[in-house]
């Protein structure tokens, strides 16, 4: 890590990140004649739109010794993210494919059984970068991938605390991966050992049973120890727990393109604003902004916006000059 990078303080975040391959129109895939090819990844979005947003980011990362592993550290590292990455021989990278069947409904298809992605080990993350930073940012998918997935979240989760690195977890439930009960019980370990949670409302259900409303679910978790639970509910907005006091936040009305990503979008912006020393309403408002931006565009990061274009989402004149 250069000497630059060690004075600013900067988000350090790691999982695995694919390949994506996505329809050009509405069908059935069997009949769609080019697909176009990017990267998509929970962590790395994240990490994306905190570096469009003008907080340092890191990420670490698998891949394999392939086309699209090239393709993944390129284009991370395209977006001004410093990388980290270990190239595993044995592996491929993951790849994902988004099938747009009706304009409005979209499938996902993952192919990272045995991945390199799924074969990341404490020892690809470097501890000091870690200990360094201001945040570690970490995500439910990780540790559903494989036993040394899990491993490398356990680790880098108690490097963090030791170092007294905030840690910030996004539950990300996939159901694909595992079961609503195995994950419930790892998620409230690692709640546990957080100081921020991010939690769809039917994710918090999981981790800590049902609640009468997102507020009591944000109360629920933070019994847990988090003081800052924030409970994201697309469209109806968010509501959150910081230290102690209860924020609602309104979603951003737009027109959405694809939602695929925005959660992420959302992290990213409430992240930003936290390292930035910005209170808990500038911090929601923003990340609600960024949410919306990211539905504007096809793509799992490519509508995330600069720290400039918020103001776009109010602007009045269809045309800037």
């Amino acid at each position: 890590m250069t000497t630059s990078s060690a004075s600013i303080p900067y988000v350090i975040t790691y999982g695995e990140t694919m390949a994506l391959m996505r329809a050009n129109q509405p069908g059935p895939l069997a009949h769609t004649s080019s697909l176009n090819l990017s990267i998509g990844g929970s962590e790395s979005n994240v990490a994306i739109g905190l570096q469009r947003m003008g907080v340092k980011a890191i990420w670490c990362g698998r891949i394999g010794a392939d086309s699209l592993g090239h393709l993944v550290e390129r284009e991370i590292r395209a977006e001004g993210v410093e990388t980290h990455v270990t190239v595993d021989d044995a592996a491929p990278t993951g790849l994902m494919i988004k099938e747009s069947r009706t304009p409005s409904i979209q499938r996902v298809t993952y192919y990272r059984a045995n991945s390199a992605g799924s074969r990341l080990g404490p020892q690809d993350i470097d501890e000091d970068l870690i200990a360094g930073a201001r945040l570690l940012h970490v995500s439910g998918i990780t540790p559903a991938l494989s036993p040394s997935c899990q491993a490398t979240l356990r680790h880098s989760i108690a490097v963090a605390q030791s170092a007294g690195t905030l840690v910030s977890f996004d539950l990300n439930y996939r159901s694909n991966l595992w079961d609503r009960e195995t994950a419930g019980k790892l998620y409230r370990e690692i709640i546990a050992q957080s100081d921020i949670i991010f939690a769809g409302d039917d994710e918090a259900t999981i981790a800590v049973g049902a609640g009468t409303d997102p507020e009591d679910l944000a109360r629920k978790i933070a019994t847990h120890g988090p003081s800052q639970v924030i409970i994201k509910l697309g469209a109806d907005g968010a509501v959150a727990q910081i230290d102690g006091k209860i924020f609602r936040q309104n979603a951003v009305p737009v027109e959405a393109l694809d939602t695929v990503g925005a959660g992420d979008a959302f992290v990213a912006g409430y992240l930003s604003e936290l390292v930035l020393g910005r209170g808990p309403s500038t911090r929601l408002q923003t990340a609600a902004n960024t949410g919306a931006f990211a539905c504007l565009v096809p793509g799992d990061w490519e509508g995330f916006p600069r720290r400039h274009e918020l103001q776009l989402l109010n602007a009045h004149e269809p045309v800037l000059r």
